[in-house]
C-alpha cells in the first residue's frame, strides 16, 4: 500500500483523503499518494501562519540563520535522491532535476546568508536635532502558488526569503506535482522552525487556492502560473488591499543574425526552445533569423530538433523527457495542428513517440515560414515547439522580438558587439541573453520580466527583499 504524504498545519501532519502522483515517463507507476486539503483546512493552516508571525517575525538572526543553512545543507546533501524524485513527478530528465534540486539548495544558502545581511540607513533630518532611521520589516502571511514545471526551485525561491525577512507562509504546490515541494518542507520542518511558521496545503486551486485568495488575513501572495488565474490573483488582492507578486506567461523571442556562429547558435536555441521539453516560461518558442544565415540555421536547428533523444526522464540516454501530462499533451498537438492550419512548414517533429512504457513523449517540433501574426507565434504553447521567422535585418528582427503581449526573456546570437549593446538596451523584456540560451537564469540575481509576463516586484537575490519587506522610517529627537 502506498504511503499517504501529508498536509503541514501547525507544526503537524494531517489528511486522509489523498491522490495518487502519476509518472509522466510511465503512467503505470503512482509516485506516491498526497493528502489533499479542504478549505477548512486552508483556513486553519492561515490561521496557524497569523498567530506564528509575532514571535517569528521578531526571531533572532541566528536563529532564521541556522534553519535556513541547515536546510540547504540537507537539500545538497540528498540532491541525487530528491533529483530522482522530481524527475518521476514531472518528467525532467535526472541530469537537469539534480541541476533544479541543486539550485534550490543554493537558493536556500543565499537567504541563510541574507539574514545577516539585512540592513538599514540613518539619515540626518532636515530638522537640527532629529535623527531619520530606514528600515524593512516583514510583512506578515504569505500565501505562496507555485506551477508544476520547476517543482522544487520555484517553491524555494518563494519558501526562502519569506522565512528570511521573518514573514510565515501557507504554501499550496501545483496540483500536479506535490512531492517536491512535500520534501523541502519537511527538511524546513526538521530543520527547527517554529510551529505554524511554514504550513504546507496541497490540493486543488479552486478549493485550496480560492481559500487563500478570500482569506483577508493573507497579507501577501506571490503566485506563479497562468496569465488568467495570474488576473484572478490580482482581482482578489485589490479587493483585500494585499500585496501580490505575478509571473505569468512569456512568448520569448531569439534573434539569430547572419554574423552568429551557427554552431553557438543551433545549440543555444536547441537549449532554450526543446530542453525540459520546452516547459520553461522562460523558453524561446520565437526564433527570429535574418536571411542571410537562415537556410543555413534551419538545416542545421531541425537536425538537431530530429536527433534529439526522447524518453524515459531517468533513462541516461534520454536528452528530451516527457509531457507532464495529458492535458498538456493535447495542448501541444492541438498548437501542432493550428500551425500546419496556419500554412507554417513543418520540417522537423509534431509526433507521438512509442517507448517501452506508456508516457506523454512528444518529438521535439520546429517549424518554418512562419510569421508574427500566427497564433503559434503569438499563444504560449509551453511544449518542445519553436516557429522560425524570417526577416530582412537587425532592425526588423528588434521590431518583430518586441511584437508581443509578453516580456519575461529576450535573446541574439550575434558576434557584434554593437547590436548585441543595441539589443540588450532596446529588447522589451526584463531578462536578456546573448549568445547564451534564454532559458536558465542564476539564483543570486532578480527574475521578472515585463507588460503581461510579470507584475511587481523582482523574485529572487536581494530583489526578494522588495516584496516580503516593508520600509519603515523612524524619527527621533535627540533631546
Amino acid at each position: 500500500m502506498t504511503d499517504l504524504y501529508q498536509n503541514l498545519i501547525d507544526g503537524e501532519w494531517v489528511g486522509s483523503d489523498g491522490a495518487e502522483n502519476i509518472n509522466p515517463s510511465n503512467t503505470a507507476e503512482v509516485v506516491g499518494v498526497y493528502a489533499r486539503a479542504s478549505a477548512e483546512d486552508t483556513k486553519q493552516a492561515i490561521a496557524a501562519a497569523k498567530a506564528a508571525f509575532p514571535a517569528w517575525s521578531r526571531s533572532g538572526i541566528l536563529e532564521r540563520h541556522a534553519i535556513l543553512r541547515k536546510a540547504a545543507d540537507e537539500i545538497l546533501a540528498r540532491k541525487a535522491e530528491l533529483g530522482e524524485l522530481l524527475s518521476r513527478e514531472e518528467g525532467k530528465t535526472l541530469p537537469e532535476a539534480i541541476g533544479e534540486v541543486t539550485r534550490a539548495g543554493q537558493i536556500f544558502d543565499f537567504f541563510a546568508g541574507e539574514v545577516l545581511r539585512l540592513t538599514g540607513e540613518v539619515v540626518q533630518s532636515v530638522r537640527p536635532g532629529v535623527g531619520v532611521e530606514i528600515t524593512r520589516e516583514p510583512i506578515g502571511v504569505i500565501g505562496i502558488i507555485t506551477p508544476w514545471n520547476f517543482p522544487i526551485a520555484i517553491p524555494s525561491w518563494k519558501i526562502a526569503p519569506a522565512l528570511c525577512y521573518g514573514n510565515t507562509v501557507v504554501i499550496k504546490p501545483a496540483d500536479l506535482v506535490p512531492g517536491s515541494t512535500w520534501a523541502i518542507v519537511d527538511i524546513l520542518q526538521r530543520a527547527g522552525l517554529p510551529k505554524g511558521v511554514l504550513n504546507l496545503v496541497m490540493g486543488k486551486g479552486s478549493v485550496v487556492g480560492q481559500t487563500l485568495l478570500d482569506s483577508p488575513d493573507v497579507t501577501a501572495i506571490s503566485f506563479t502560473g497562468s496569465v488568467g488565474t495570474g488576473k484572478r490573483v490580482a482581482a482578489a488582492s485589490i479587493e483585500h488591499n494585499r500585496k501580490f507578486q505575478l509571473e505569468m506567461g512569456g512568448k520569448n523571442p531569439v534573434v539569430v543574425l547572419d554574423d552568429a556562429d551557427l554552431k553557438v547558435a543551433i545549440e543555444s536555441v536547441a537549449q532554450s526552445a526543446f530542453f525540459s521539453t520546452g516547459q520553461r516560461c522562460t523558453a524561446s518558442s520565437r526564433v527570429i533569423v535574418t536571411e542571410g544565415i537562415h537556410d543555413a540555421f534551419v538545416e542545421g536547428l531541425a537536425e538537431r530538433a530530429r536527433n534529439l533523444r526522447v524518453g524515459h526522464a531517468l533513462d541516461k540516454n534520454t536528452e528530451i523527457g516527457p509531457v507532464v501530462d495529458p492535458n498538456q499533451l493535447k495542448q501541444d498537438t492541438d498548437y501542432i495542428a493550428i500551425g500546419k492550419q496556419e500554412g507554417a512548414k513543418l520540417v522537423a517533429g509534431g509526433e507521438r513517440v512509442q517507448k517501452d512504457t506508456e508516457g506523454y513523449f512528444l518529438q521535439p517540433t520546429l517549424f518554418t515560414e512562419t510569421t508574427n501574426q500566427m497564433r503559434i507565434s503569438r499563444e504560449e504553447i509551453f511544449g518542445p515547439v519553436a516557429s522560425v521567422i524570417r526577416v530582412k535585418d537587425y532592425e526588423e528582427a528588434l521590431a518583430v522580438s518586441n511584437d508581443t503581449p509578453f516580456g519575461l526573456s529576450a535573446g541574439i546570437v550575434t558576434t557584434s558587439l554593437k547590436y548585441a549593446t543595441h539589443f540588450k538596451r532596446n529588447a522589451e523584456a526584463g531578462m536578456v541573453m546573448v549568445n547564451v540560451p534564454t532559458a536558465g537564469v542564476d539564483f543570486h540575481v532578480p527574475f521578472g520580466g515585463r507588460k503581461g509576463s510579470s507584475y511587481g516586484p523582482r523574485e529572487q537575490g536581494k530583489y526578494a527583499a522588495e516584496f516580503f519587506t516593508v520600509v519603515k522610517t523612524a524619527y527621533t529627537a535627540a533631546g
